[in-house]
Order: structure tokens, then sequence, then C-alpha cells
């Protein structure tokens, strides 16, 4: 990969379309634009209005252009929503030569076999991720290129998305004009850019709170186990306390930011909040523990939720690495003691690394998924043309090249 190579990552969420511009240097990532817009048109990770996301979409790619100087020709996009499902799957072929040397050409079709699973209705495969492979019965391979055997297998993840929705956001994309290097799984992007390495080997759930679903990845041996994507997150909290409370969205949005905790225990009865401080329209006072109680009940059902997701695969309360919490929601006070009781794991909060940046933006753990896309994107570019399998990145190419090409008959 040549120097001063430029990637952009696009995560387009519910809340705010973020995008993260940098440039590969001999250094490191060098950061040179962080920008977050509001988002229209997108709601639990699905566009339900192609023309109020393409809007947002174009704003927040204008913006980014002023600041880091370059136009940006390509992105690499995160794909979200309640719609994604994970699942296992199991490949097996014969090895194709009669010195029984397994080669690239092998692992392919290996893969490619993986990819027979029974997918509901509409469904498109967004990533084959291998785990092992198995050579003649000897399991536990990570690269199999260059050992010899008869019979090649591969444990592979299967990660599908429905195809409608992966239209409607490839669809918005294009029509702002830009291309699309890859899309990916935004849980996943997240994961390569808080995780290390020793956590993925030890075993690690990272979870990623953000407007309304929360996403999460469980990862053991250096392989990713499960994912999936709740239909919950931080807006949900802002809802409650508006409804608890009797007062508007705004308001309860201010009380959550600035006064909000989520351990109902550290809050004081009290500390009374004036509500007349945050808007001319409200009057009367609250405390801090009734806030609290709110808050605190909407966070125990989402790591409920996350903790449902860790039995489905038997990994409740059985990672050593803990999890590691992101996203504009985890800034919440509180939120690491919570993920600590209510998962019953090691908890921490994780931020992006491996940045060289002086944007302060670049810091905040709602940008930890658009990092993460420019560092997969990094790690596709210096694997350009290879099978991809540490990255597990087999994208929708039929669906993206498919828009691509509707778009290019109407554009003169």
């Amino acid at each position: 990969m040549s120097k001063d190579f430029i990637i952009s990552g696009l995560d387009i969420g519910s809340t705010a379309v973020r995008i993260v511009v940098a440039q590969v240097t001999e250094d490191g990532l060098n950061v040179m634009a962080a920008v977050e817009s509001p988002a229209e048109g997108v709601n639990r990770g699905v566009v339900n209005s192609i023309e109020d996301a393409v809007s947002s979409i174009s704003q927040a790619l204008e913006q980014a252009e002023r600041l880091s100087g370059f136009p940006i020709e390509s992105v690499f996009v995160s794909v979200s929503g309640p719609h994604i499902i994970s699942q296992d799957s199991r490949g097996v072929v014969a090895v194709g030569r009669a010195d029984g040397e397994i080669r690239d050409d092998d692992v392919d079709r290996v893969i490619e076999a993986a990819q027979a699973v029974a997918s509901p209705p509409n469904y498109e495969i967004i990533h084959v991720i291998p785990r092992s492979f198995v050579v003649d019965n000897q399991p536990g391979i990570k690269d199999p290129v260059g050992m010899t055997g008869v019979r090649l297998e591969v444990d592979a993840q299967i990660i599908q998305g429905l195809s409608t929705q992966i239209n409607n956001l490839t669809r918005c994309i294009y029509r702002t004009g830009v291309d699309i290097d890859d899309l990916v799984l935004g849980i996943l992007a997240t994961a390569e850019a808080v995780l290390d390495k020793r956590q993925k080997e030890l075993g690690t759930v990272v979870i990623n709170i953000g407007g309304t679903t929360t996403s999460l990845a469980v990862f053991e041996e250096g392989d990713i186990l499960h994912a999936a994507v709740l239909p919950v997150g931080s807006s949900h909290i802002t809802n409650d306390i508006a409804i608890g409370l009797r007062i508007s969205v705004d308001t309860a949005e201010q009380l959550k930011v600035n006064f909000g905790t989520c351990d109902p225990s550290a809050a004081s009865k009290k500390h009374d909040i004036d509500l007349t401080d945050l808007s001319d329209l409200e009057t009367g006072k609250i405390s801090q523990k009734q806030l609290a109680d709110i808050i605190g009940a909407r966070v125990e059902e989402i790591f409920s939720l996350v903790d449902e997701e860790l039995k489905k695969i038997d990994r409740a309360g059985l990672l050593p690495a803990g999890a590691v919490l992101t996203g504009g929601g985890a800034k919440l006070p509180g939120m690491v003691e919570a993920a600590k009781k209510h998962l019953r794991l090691p908890a921490s909060i994780g931020t992006a690394s491996d940045f060289i940046s002086v944007i302060d933006k670049a810091n905040d753990l709602s940008f930890s998924t658009a990092l993460g896309l420019v560092k997969w994107g990094v790690s596709a570019s210096t694997q350009n043309k290879s099978r991809g399998f540490s990255l597990g990145k087999i994208a929708p190419k039929n669906i993206i090249q498919s828009i691509k090409g509707l778009f290019n008959r109407f554009i003169p």
C-alpha cells in the first residue's frame, strides 16, 4: 500500500451520520477529519426515507471534505440493524491436486461451500468469517495453505442482512456520488477499533450502545463466535425519562447527559434538580435518585438482553476478558458498574487505539465504529487480492455492482 493513502469510514446511525477521513503515513493512521451530522431518514439502522438519508449523508460528506482538504471518492460503510442475523456454518471440499497440496483456490472453494446455508427469504450474506480449518480430521488450523491432505473443511460464521435494507442503504450512498469500497457489519468494525489481539484470544464481548440499537460481538481464541443487533439503545433511556417525569424529550436528554447515572445507589434523594434551569417550559423539581431509578431500569434491560445472547452460545459470565463498552450510550456514568453487575463479567470502556489525531472529536466513544471502518480499510488494502479470511471480508458485491450499474445507466 502506498504512502499517504487516504481511507474514509462512513457510519450511518439512527441519530447521527459520522465520517472519519484518515491518512495512512509511515507514522501510522493520521485522522484528517471526524465529522458528525444529524441523521434523518434512518431508524434503528434501517433507511425509511431515501431522500432524507441522502441529504444527511451528503451534508456529512461535504463537511468532511472541507475539513480534510481531500475529495472523498469512496468509503467503507457500516451495516447494522435488527435485521442482521448470525449463524454457524461448515464447508467441506476435496483437495483438487494429485500431490494433495492445499492452495488458495482450495480455501476459496471451501469458504464458498460454507455459504450454502438455509437463509430466510430475501437475505444476503454480508460476511463469511472462517474461524478454523480441518485437514483430514486435524482440527484447529488457522491457515491450511501449503499443507497436504485430501479433505478440507472450514468452520465459519455467516452474517446475513435483509437484501432490501442493504439495497436501500447502498442506493443512498451512490446517490451522493460516492463509491463503496466495502460494506462492513458495524460491530465488527467497532471491534477492529477497540479490541486488541489478547482480548480476542481470551474471550470478550464488545458492546456498542448506540442511539436506537445496541450491537454486540463475542470473540474467543481470536475468532468471532456470535454477533447480534438489539432493538434498544440510549434514546430509549431518554424516552423513559420523558414519560416517567412528564417532560419534553429535549429536557429529558439534558437531564440524562448532565445529571444522569446508571447506579441508583450512587444518587442522592436530597439532591434536587430544578427543571426550570433546563427549560423555561418546565416547572418543578426532581431528585437525582428518581432520575437514576428510571435510567437504571432501562440499562438493566439492555444488559439483560445482552446476557440472553451470551446464554445462546453458553458464554454468559464466562468471558475472561469481560465486556468492552463503547458507543455514545456508554458515556453515561455508572455504565461500567452496571455491566459488571448484570453481566457478571469484568467490564471497561473501549477506546480506539493506533490513531494519530489532534481532533478531540475523534476520541469520542460514538466514533468507534467510523474509526474501526478506517482500520478495516487499511487491513483490506494491505491484503488486497488475498483471500482476506483474517478479516472474513466477503461483501455482497453482487448487490453493490447491480446498484452501481443501475445508477450508471441514469447518470450521463
